[in-house]
């Protein structure tokens, strides 16, 4: 059996949350809650974790280089590494860092973001981007799919004159009807 190349996404996690339509409700309203951000974050894991699936390594990079408590400590939920960037570093040079160091490691990788400069700088590394939306969609249409997958199919009930074939059903049909 064929060796399956390695594959990792990467996702800059509050890019997506504030650029990508799926998780818009957490900013619906001026005074967002910390529920309803948290809210986003954990639907967002939901979905890397499930668009992932068997294809993915994948890795959520949060920024944390504000918060002086941050140690870029990595945490894995689902199979999904989950990571606040370390304090004083950016997340989007957490993501640069992965994706140069998968390209030289020869794994091919998606970087999910709609930040122009990290596009740019792993489009420079030869690394697959895909914007916060276009990941919106593509986690959406994977639910659809899952969802029809699972819908009840109806049972076709399945005639006698269903297994024959059709040469031989032409005869029975002559003999009933007198012309064999």
């Amino acid at each position: 059996m064929a060796k399956q190349r390695k594959r990792l996404l990467l996702v800059d996690g509050y890019n997506v949350l504030r650029s990508g339509s799926r998780y818009q409700e957490a900013f619906a309203h001026p005074d967002y809650t910390d529920d309803a951000f948290n809210t986003a974050r954990e639907r967002l894991i939901n979905d890397v974790i499930n668009y992932a699936g068997r294809d993915y390594k994948a890795v959520i990079v949060f920024d944390g280089a504000d918060n002086e408590f941050s140690t870029g400590e990595v945490e894995t939920i689902g199979g999904v590494r989950i990571m606040f960037s370390p304090a004083g570093t950016s997340a989007d040079k957490v993501i640069e860092k992965l994706a140069h160091d998968a390209r030289v490691r020869n794994v091919e990788t998606l970087v999910v973001t709609s930040d122009a400069t990290i596009q740019d700088t792993v489009f420079g590394f030869g690394i697959d981007r895909m914007s916060a939306n276009g990941f919106s969609r593509e986690v959406g249409m994977y639910y659809e799919d899952v969802h029809l997958d699972e819908t009840p199919k109806v049972a076709l009930k399945r005639t006698l004159g269903d297994r024959i074939k059709p040469d031989v059903l032409e005869k029975l049909k002559a003999m009933r009807d007198g012309k064999a």
